[in-house]
């Protein structure tokens, strides 16, 4: 199964036969995003969920989805986000600051116009100021309007990103969930295997000991009990490596046996390829990240050309200060006010460098989204041609089992009338063996590759 921009997760049986490593190969893996994601810290991961004593898929999923602090992370990206919005919102409203100064100035200016009067200050030297200032911008030819839709803009492509991620982590939930269940089920087919040659092995003893047989069949025969039982090290190998990875998405390092429980089962499905084509234009969250990416690109250019607009603005400022003649000591009240229109004249093309870099950035997105479009059409249609061929091969795998049940009968009963050899049962016995692996194959294959158009589909899981 191939699945594109995953990594490959793969099972290697132990045989006598090349067959079986033909088709023992299954393949599904974690997304690039997710195996990045999984490496952000592990603060959350200390107060994770509470386990159960076994975990289904659904619980699987969301005991992920909840431990995992990539989550957490993108949660706080958002609240910070939506901070910026509320702080955009501020130049909507008018801006009031007090003031409080005290001056001391030495020396003062005075004035003396006849020797024989006393001089006077121009200024006092002890020089007290409070006052509260009002300022409001009156026109500002959309600026302000700009500022906050672009800042709504990221906000929304902060949340977006949130449901990338979850979508990314209950895939791989999943994945590892099924990864579990198939090898659990790989090694009871290898100890069906390893029971039936042992019956095997007890009957060639007791024909040695009546003197119709010889060593030479016993001896074959542990050979390949020996080989069947290096195969159920593997896969018990495998079976732990998967554990291993399930407890990482749960965050719980401690389980050596992670609780997972549940059976694979063939489930077959009707596929709709142009409806489920048009679900996933629709529905893929890249395709919302991509569009959020060119609607936050035409805010920008929006604002890059109203940052170059005129602006009328309104201030007025009271209090009370001292240094009025003739009193310069007494504190009076006193009032400004003040109308203000500011215009840029000339910035050095600056605004008109941005402008240019904001188009260019606009059509990047744009053509992000084409690419995005049809990199979501080929993963349908990727999705929909695995869940066929998975189909046949488990179609096949049943006549497959039928002919190899039959031939190991056929051959244990030329066996035992002396018709025929050992090593043909022992052919037998590996040919059913593979053919109830291909089965349990094929409904692995089958099983994620529904997962697979759901993912390309953009359906959630959780």
């Amino acid at each position: 199964m191939d699945l594109t921009g995953w990594h490959s997760f793969r099972l290697k049986a132990v045989t006598t036969t090349p067959f079986l490593s033909m088709f023992f190969r299954p393949t599904f893996a974690l997304p690039l995003v997710a195996l990045g994601l999984l490496s952000a810290g592990t603060v959350r991961a200390q107060q994770g969920p509470v386990l159960s004593d076994s975990l289904t898929l659904d619980g699987t999923v969301r005991s992920v989805l909840e431990a995992n602090p990539a989550i957490t992370t993108l949660e706080e990206e958002v609240n910070a986000a939506t901070s910026r919005v509320t702080q955009s919102r501020g130049g909507f409203l008018p801006q009031v600051t007090g003031t409080a100064t005290y001056t001391r100035i030495d020396p003062v200016v005075k004035i003396q116009l006849n020797p024989d009067a006393p001089g006077f200050q121009l200024a006092p030297n002890n020089n007290y100021d409070a006052h509260i200032t009002v300022q409001y911008g009156l026109l500002d030819f959309g600026k302000r309007d700009a500022t906050y839709n672009l800042a709504e803009s990221r906000r929304l492509t902060a949340t977006d990103q949130i449901n990338v991620t979850r979508r990314d982590l209950a895939y791989s939930a999943a994945q590892a969930y099924y990864n579990i269940l198939f090898v659990r089920e790989s090694i009871r087919v290898q100890d069906a295997q390893i029971a039936s040659l042992q019956q095997h092995q007890r009957e060639m003893e007791k024909r040695v000991e009546g003197g119709v047989s010889t060593r030479f069949d016993v001896t074959t025969t542990q050979v390949r009990i020996t080989q069947a039982r290096n195969s159920r090290i593997e896969l018990v190998n495998q079976l732990r490596n998967q554990q291993v990875q399930l407890a990482r998405l749960l965050h719980k390092p401690e389980y050596v046996d992670v609780p997972v429980r549940g059976t694979l089962a063939y489930q077959p499905q009707a596929v709709d390829v142009p409806a489920a084509l048009a679900r996933g234009i629709e529905g893929r969250p890249e395709v919302k990240l991509a569009r959020d990416a060119e609607q936050t690109a035409n805010l920008n250019l929006k604002l890059i050309e109203r940052s170059n607009m005129p602006l009328l603005g309104v201030g007025a400022q009271l209090g009370g200060k001292n240094g009025y003649l003739p009193n310069l000591d007494k504190f009076r009240p006193n009032s400004v006010g003040v109308v203000q229109f500011s215009m840029p004249i000339y910035d050095g093309n600056k605004n008109k460098n941005q402008r240019v870099e904001a188009a260019a950035n606009i059509r990047g997105a744009q053509s992000r989204i084409q690419d995005t479009q049809e990199q979501i059409r080929a993963d349908v249609r990727q999705a929909a041609n695995n869940l066929e061929a998975s189909a046949a091969r488990y179609d096949n795998s049943l006549v497959q089992i039928e002919q190899a049940t039959d031939a190991l009968t056929r051959a244990q009963a030329r066996y035992r009338y002396g018709v025929g050899n050992n090593l043909d049962v022992l052919d037998a016995e590996t040919q059913l063996l593979q053919a109830r692996l291909a089965r349990i194959q094929a409904i692995y294959n089958y099983t994620l590759g529904q997962y697979q158009l759901k993912r390309a589909t953009g359906e959630q899981i959780w």
